[in-house]
């Protein structure tokens, strides 16, 4: 209970107040946000800012089952920040190296996922450069394939790698824009679904 507890504060009192008055982040076609889960939220990555961006974006009642899939080695590093993680932010530790089978890899993705919950996913991989969509791993095909009943949501991001950009502590202001793309389904076809997915992420709606 008291993690949940302190999540609501950490976004009301921080992560909100931040993107309202320093970033100003507009969202375009919010309608087509979920409204429950389970549903996998997937956008291009530039910044750390980027999983706080969408979870705060979505409504407050969904905030205690949404979770960031994130990087193991970097957010379970040190005892403080593993929990702080873990239990405020929500993340679901992802392993991005070491090469293991995608079940294994995202069993704890597939997992919140038949729980219910929001899970929000960077097909990257990893952190690209501002305003540049790197190239999609096939972990988001997978997921797609393993669990065709789950909405996708894509969502384009922009200017959260100039806010914070990969190597940056300190953030700065700067505009930033969300685009909701339309949901995606599971169809049976790899290389449709990959560049349905690139379009949406790339191209603004």
């Amino acid at each position: 209970m008291w993690p949940i507890f302190l999540r609501f504060l950490f976004f009301l009192l921080l992560v909100k107040p931040f993107l309202l008055l320093a970033v100003g982040i507009s969202v375009r076609g919010r309608q087509r946000l979920p409204h429950q889960g389970p549903a996998l939220i997937v956008a291009n990555h530039n910044s750390h800012l980027d999983a706080l961006a969408l979870a705060a974006i979505l409504p407050l009642r969904l905030l205690p089952h949404t979770r960031p899939a994130a990087s193991a080695e970097y957010f379970l590093q040190g005892r403080w920040r593993s929990w702080f993680a873990r239990k405020v932010i929500g993340i679901i530790p992802v392993a991005t190296k070491g090469g293991a089978a995608h079940a294994e890899v995202l069993h704890e993705v597939k997992e919140a996922l038949l729980a219910g919950d929001l899970v929000i996913f960077f097909p990257e991989g990893t952190r690209g450069e501002p305003e540049a969509l790197g190239q999609l791993k096939s972990g988001i095909v997978w997921l797609a394939e393993t669990l065709p009943e789950v909405p996708i949501y894509p969502i384009r991001l922009r200017g959260l790698g100039k806010v914070l950009p990969k190597g940056a502590w300190l953030p700065v202001p700067f505009f930033c824009d969300a685009w909701v793309g339309e949901r995606l389904r599971w169809e049976g076809d790899r290389q449709r679904f990959m560049t349905a997915l690139v379009t949406r992420l790339t191209e603004p709606t």
